[in-house]
């Protein structure tokens, strides 16, 4: 069988759908998989051994009137890229009019997407062929799940989620050199993120990071984007202690490194995903969004929000002039941590104890 997958951006989003990249091979062995994403986040599919075929699209750059002429023919070739192979089905993951749009473009068989009530752009469903409710609540890596249980009649794990990334042996030895810093156990604090009103003040993790040598020995590691190093140095300059590592490792290089770390803490981001997909307890700091729908899978995990305000629901404002949301203190992030730490603890004892038996 030939499959179409379009999900095109972000990083956290592609992540998110990852997971039916095992689930689709498990149950239909001889599947060929294309990919469709925007290059800008291209780079955590790169080299995946479950993925026939990347194609990488620059949709914006069609909008850029400067360069129109040029991205036109681009997107043209690219066109015909997705006409080479005769699709038997298209799954639109990301529910937007220009992905199913690109499913409509391939002229695969069947394309398959979600019901109206689970789309960004409800217009798009008009280019599928059929679409999927989804249960209202329900976490996206799930609801990517359910799709593709519905669409290919196939049956999905309810859990212990697989997001097969590929990495090479630079990027293992990009984390050893961080690792090595450290010297010690560590947790990775992630103080950036893509919206402003996802943000948790840049100086309470330096509180954070304080308490956390202070009363468990942990040194931080925080990890930012290149463009972010300033609010990566407010995290240092409010910190006491100062054991706080600086570092800003690729994509695949953090990805590796959260495999060592104790905890992750951050906000909704790309790299909190990139923590779940390695497996590394997570203890995700919400503010506009939803940690139902957007956070760990992982039963274990904790979301952090503040549930005595009312305008948080259906919020998803990327500016805000009563933003609230995300004043949480540093004690409630500092707790919460150190109960992560504590599951994770009762997980290696229940292991131990089954590897022993």
């Amino acid at each position: 069988m030939k499959i179409l997958i379009v999900k095109l951006s972000s990083i956290g989003d592609i992540i998110h759908t990852l997971p039916v990249l095992p689930v689709i091979h498990s149950n239909v062995p001889n599947a060929e998989i294309t990919w469709v994403v925007e290059k800008k986040s291209a780079e955590i599919l790169r080299n995946n051994p479950l993925i026939s075929r990347l194609i990488e699209v620059d949709t914006k750059s069609l909008r850029k009137k400067d360069s129109f002429g040029k991205n036109f023919s681009s997107a043209t070739q690219q066109i015909r890229e997705l006409r080479e192979t005769k699709f038997d089905v298209a799954l639109d993951f990301q529910g937007l009019l220009k992905s199913a749009a690109i499913a409509k473009l391939a002229k695969a068989k069947k394309r398959f997407g979600f019901a109206k009530e689970a789309l960004r752009e409800p217009a798009s469903r008009f280019l599928l062929h059929k679409t999927f409710p989804i249960e209202p609540k329900t976490n996206i890596v799930v609801k990517n799940l359910a799709l593709l249980e519905q669409a290919l009649q196939i049956t999905v794990p309810d859990k212990d989620f697989e997001f097969p990334i590929w990495t090479g042996e630079n990027h293992k030895s990009e984390a050893a050199e961080i690792v090595q810093k450290a010297n010690s156990n560590f947790v990775i604090l992630n103080p950036a993120t893509s919206w402003v009103t996802k943000l948790w003040q840049a100086e309470k993790y330096g509180q954070l990071a304080d308490k956390l040598w202070e009363e468990k020995g942990l040194v931080s590691i925080v990890t930012t984007a290149p463009n972010e190093k300033s609010l990566a140095e407010k995290v240092l300059k409010s910190s006491k202690s100062g054991k706080i590592i600086l570092s800003t490792p690729s994509l695949k290089g953090f990805y590796e490194l959260a495999k060592h770390a104790e905890v992750y803490v951050g906000g909704d981001t790309g790299p909190m995903f990139l923590a779940v997909a390695a497996k590394t307890p997570i203890v995700g700091i919400f503010g506009p969004t939803e940690w139902w729908r957007n956070g760990s899978p992982n039963q274990d995990d904790i979301g952090v929000e503040r549930t005595d305000i009312g305008c948080r629901i259906n919020c998803h404002r990327r500016t805000c002039s009563n933003w609230i949301c995300m004043d949480i203190e540093v004690e409630t992030v500092f707790r919460e941590t150190l109960r992560r730490l504590g599951l994770k603890s009762q997980v290696s004892k229940v292991s131990s104890l089954l590897l022993e038996n």
